[in-house]
């Protein structure tokens, strides 16, 4: 007996420090895995893959792994859960291979939450994600937008950053209500959702189904605009060698097939701070360069007058590198304190706004009529490939993220959505793969292949992007929606700010997307250089 009771005991000892520390280690994955994706995904302007749905999974599931452990810990289980998992290891349960989620993502979900100590983030820890969500790369094209906008450019950049700044503080406000006692209450958890709530009662679902396309569009053009910016840097860096811009361009695309095998985005987040670190690095790098040459800089070259066949595309350039709408409403819900969401998004923005203005009219000034679509390739040869050799780097490995988000919205629609999906699930019982999910996965990156050897064109697709999904998802959207549901509790100024917004982002909207079709097709006519 005396044994017996001294094995239970050593037993519940044993299974009590070893929940504690499948806790704390899944606290830890869990805040790093959404860092490392929230940083990246949104950088990009896709920013992708903060895609709203997808990240709001990314948060079930490392709930439902907490408390899978908590389950495990108290049955006696070992470092192995059921399904062959590591214990405190946070990936995105999957329709039959995770525990049940609670069947009210409002209720009972919410409830799971609020008793659980779920890892949050501080204000500047939402600061440096939105600050990588419009800080990325294709910063890289903005010298390009002043060229064809002059000081109308630099004054798009700052307009662009305080609507962008507006648009995504209402569009949090249409995740709250107010409760029977005044108080705002959080009753939606997406950027799905609100659109959802808006169709309602007559289409329920046609506004998710809309923010969905318009996202998968425009994480896969953030794709390939990376394999794209990737050939061209290459080209550019080693003109001597006998390799077009198109042959690089398979060749990258042939370092990122094992983007097709992902199952999470641990390994991947990984190497998310890192990028972001070795781009600023870059971007001071030519600004250095770009203040040595001082003296020439061509002052006179900067005019009012603007490229009116070319400028609308400069507009979808600029709006494009502000995107960060789509991941917004997961990172609020993860804030320590939400009430600080507004004042990080007021020095974000202009913290972007100021970097950037600068950034483009120094570049600009320093190479006038000379600047190029991607602005590292206007450096001396001597430090040019070095430069093109780090971002193709930083490229490639954002690659990924912006893919399994697009894979995984996908997916969920198509092959995940219960009774209602179009095709069999991509997962078995046991949570592989399946053969037509690679295959899924496999043609998503031969498609961004594609369209990167026959459309190579960076500024054009980048203004396409803008104007077809950056103006909907950051101008035309939240307004609309911020005036459906909340339109009674506006004030004027408010009504007139939504309207306005609405107005000039479907004109800027309609013109660059207008004049981005017609300057691919006259590039793809008279098959202008890359």
């Amino acid at each position: 007996m005396a044994t017996l009771i001294r094995s239970k005991i050593s037993n519940k000892l044993s299974n009590a420090a070893t929940t504690v520390t499948n806790k704390s280690q899944a606290k830890v994955s869990g805040m790093f895995a959404k860092l490392g994706f929230q940083a990246a995904t949104d950088e990009e302007g896709l920013g992708f893959a903060a895609c709203d749905d997808l990240d709001y999974d990314h948060r079930q599931g490392l709930q439902m792994d907490i408390l899978k452990n908590d389950e495990i810990g108290g049955e006696g289980g070992g470092e192995m859960g059921g399904d062959g998992t590591v214990e405190g290891d946070s990936h995105y349960q999957r329709d039959g291979t995770g525990p049940p989620p609670s069947a009210s993502k409002d209720g009972g979900f919410c409830s799971e939450l609020g008793s659980l100590d779920k890892p949050r983030i501080t204000a500047w820890e939402a600061g440096w994600n939105v600050t990588n969500a419009i800080q990325g790369m294709f910063v890289l094209g903005l010298p390009y937008a002043i060229l064809h906008g002059g000081y109308l450019g630099l004054f798009l950049i700052i307009f662009a950053a305080v609507v962008c700044c507006y648009t995504g503080k209402i569009l949090i406000a249409c995740l709250y209500e107010e409760n029977e006692d005044g108080q705002l209450v959080r009753v939606r958890d997406s950027y799905v959702d609100i659109a959802n709530a808006c169709c309602a009662p007559r289409f329920p679902a046609l506004g998710g189904h809309v923010v969905n396309v318009a996202q998968i569009i425009e994480l896969v053009m953030t794709c390939i605009l990376y394999v794209v910016v990737s050939g061209n840097l290459m080209y550019n860096s080693f003109p001597t060698l006998p390799v077009s811009q198109r042959s690089w361009a398979i060749i990258a695309t042939a370092a990122l097939l094992p983007c097709a095998f992902l199952k999470n985005l641990k390994a991947v987040s990984k190497f998310s701070l890192l990028c972001t670190i070795a781009h600023f690095i870059i971007n001071i790098l030519v600004i250095a360069y770009c203040l040595s040459r001082a003296r020439d800089w061509a002052w006179d070259k900067v005019k009012f007058y603007i490229d009116v066949k070319k400028f609308p595309i400069s507009i979808g350039i600029i709006v494009f590198s502000y995107t960060s709408q789509i991941f917004l409403p997961s990172l609020e819900g993860n804030m320590q304190k939400p009430s600080e969401f507004h004042c990080m998004m007021n020095w974000t923005h202009i913290a972007a706004c100021i970097l950037k203005g600068l950034f483009a009219l120094v570049a600009y000034l320093t190479w006038a009529d000379e600047t190029k679509e991607v602005i590292t390739d206007n450096l001396p040869s001597s430090i040019r490939a070095v430069v093109n050799l780090f971002l193709v780097s930083k490229a490639l490995l954002s690659y990924p993220l912006p893919f399994f988000a697009a894979v995984e919205v996908l997916e969920k629609t198509f092959f995940q959505d219960g009774g209602r999906a179009f095709f069999p699930d991509c997962y078995g019982g046991d949570g592989r793969l399946k053969s037509w999910g690679l295959s899924l996965r496999c043609t998503l990156v031969v498609f961004t292949m594609l369209m990167a050897i026959y459309v190579p064109h960076f500024a054009l697709l980048m203004g396409l992007t803008g104007s077809l999904t950056g103006a909907g998802l950051c101008f035309l959207l939240p307004s609309l929606f911020h005036l459906k549901l909340l339109w009674r509790k506006l004030l004027w100024h408010q009504v007139f700010f939504d309207v306005a917004i609405f107005v000039i982002g479907g004109i800027c909207s309609i013109s660059g997307f207008i004049h981005s079709v017609e300057g691919l097709i006259e590039a793809y006519k008279y098959n202008i250089p890359d």
